[in-house]
Parts: structure tokens; C-alpha cells; sequence
């Protein structure tokens, strides 16, 4: 299901022009592909965009394309500046939806890790997968179960079961999520360790001087 989005032919051009029309609370873009005769300028909402990215960064969108039709799209490179973080320009890729589109979803964990319960670390190493599917059968996200999961276990993407016509673009054996032992206890078991290792010597050492005293005697 694709996402109606309403954007506006763009005529400014000029850096005072684009900064003005972001401070009208747009975003300057640009759109192109196979369908779209040349790279075409337009302007969006700013809070359009930022609610797609919120809740469905990898919808397809439908605009009106000035001179040629509604588009099915999707959001490609985003610009930010550099101190505020906020978008200064978009593109927008034209797609074919019986064509494969590469794109990356989010991970998302269901369950409780025991692992987790008994002290465990759970570290989430990759937050977004890449991923390869028509349009229409892009998921929202990618669910990881780690209700299984114990401390030192892993779970890799290959273990993942991903929708029907989906495909993982990576190494099967990558890493997505992990329980680490509790660094607390391995902190303190090691100064224990250590702890009685300063003793032994310290042991050792007045057991050296006695020595050398009784025989200097």
C-alpha cells in the first residue's frame, strides 16, 4: 500500500531562495528515473517528510510529478545540516513496482532474552538490515525473536525467518544480536583474582626479608 505525499514544482534555485523556503517549513528535493524524463526540482512539507521517517521510512509514495503523472517513489538520500541536524534536501528515487528495489528495515526484538534476566549484556549489533524485494513487499521491519537467547549465544541472520520474496543482502554468519556476560562480575572476579595475587606477593616478599634478616644475624 503506498502513502500519498504532496509536493510542489520548485523554481528557486538560489541559496537565499532555499533557505527562504525552508524557513516556510519546506524541504527542497529533487526527483529522478526511468520515468521521469529529467531530474525534476520540488519542494515538500517538512512535517510530511519527518512523520514518513517516523513510521514508514521505506513506504512507497505516491507524488504528482510535474509533467509526468503520479509516480510511485521512495525516499533516497537525505542532506542534514551539519549542526541543527535538520534536513536540508531530499531526493526521491522513481520505482518500478514490478522491479526489485534494495533497501534497508529496521530490527526489531520480540521476547525476553534469559540471558538478559540472569545479568546478561543484550547488545543489539545491527539496528537495520539490508535487504532486497519488490515494492509491495517491503516490511515495516525485520523481527528478532530472543526469547531463546542466553548469555554468550548469538543470534546471526541467517536464523532470521524473513517474509515470503525477501532477501538478506549480507553474510549469512553476520551478527545481529548478542548477550554479553555482565562486566560487573567479570570486573570483580578479576580484582579478586588480582587481590589475592598482590597478598601472595606481598606474602613472599616479608617471608624474603625474615630470611634475610636470619641470615644476616
Amino acid at each position: 500500500m503506498s502513502t500519498m505525499l504532496q509536493v510542489e514544482r520548485r523554481q528557486s534555485k538560489t541559496k537565499g531562495e532555499l533557505r527562504k523556503l525552508r524557513q516556510e517549513g519546506k524541504i527542497p528535493g529533487v526527483i529522478y528515473g526511468k520515468q521521469v524524463k529529467e531530474s525534476t526540482p520540488l519542494s515538500v512539507d517538512e512535517k510530511q517528510v519527518l512523520h514518513i521517517l517516523r513510521h514508514h521510512p521505506n513506504a512507497v509514495l505516491e507524488i504528482q510529478v510535474p509533467s509526468g503523472g503520479t509516480q510511485p517513489v521512495m525516499l533516497g538520500e537525505l542532506q542534514r545540516h551539519p549542526i541543527s541536524k535538520h534536513i536540508i534536501h531530499i531526493d526521491f528515487h522513481q520505482i518500478n513496482m514490478n522491479e526489485k528495489v534494495k533497501t534497508s528495515v529496521r530490527v526489531e526484538l520480540s521476547g525476553d532474552a534469559p540471558g538478559a534476566k540472569e545479568g546478561g549484556i543484550l547488545q543489539i549489533l545491527q539496528h537495520e538490515i539490508e535487504i532486497q524485494c519488490l515494492p509491495s513487499r517491503i516490511p515495516e521491519s525485520v523481527v528478532v525473536d530472543v526469547s531463546h537467547l542466553q548469555i554468550g549465544e548469538n543470534v546471526l541472520l541467517d536464523h532470521l525467518k524473513l517474509p515470503e520474496g525477501v532477501e538478506a543482502r549480507a553474510d549469512s554468519d553476520l551478527v545481529i544480536v548478542t548477550i554479553l556476560a555482565p562486566q560487573k562480575e567479570l570486573s570483580e572476579a578479576e580484582a579478586v583474582e588480582e587481590e589475592k595475587a598482590i597478598d601472595a606477593a606481598e606474602k613472599r616478599s616479608e617471608e624474603a626479608k625474615m630470611e634475610d634478616i636470619s641470615t644476616s644475624l
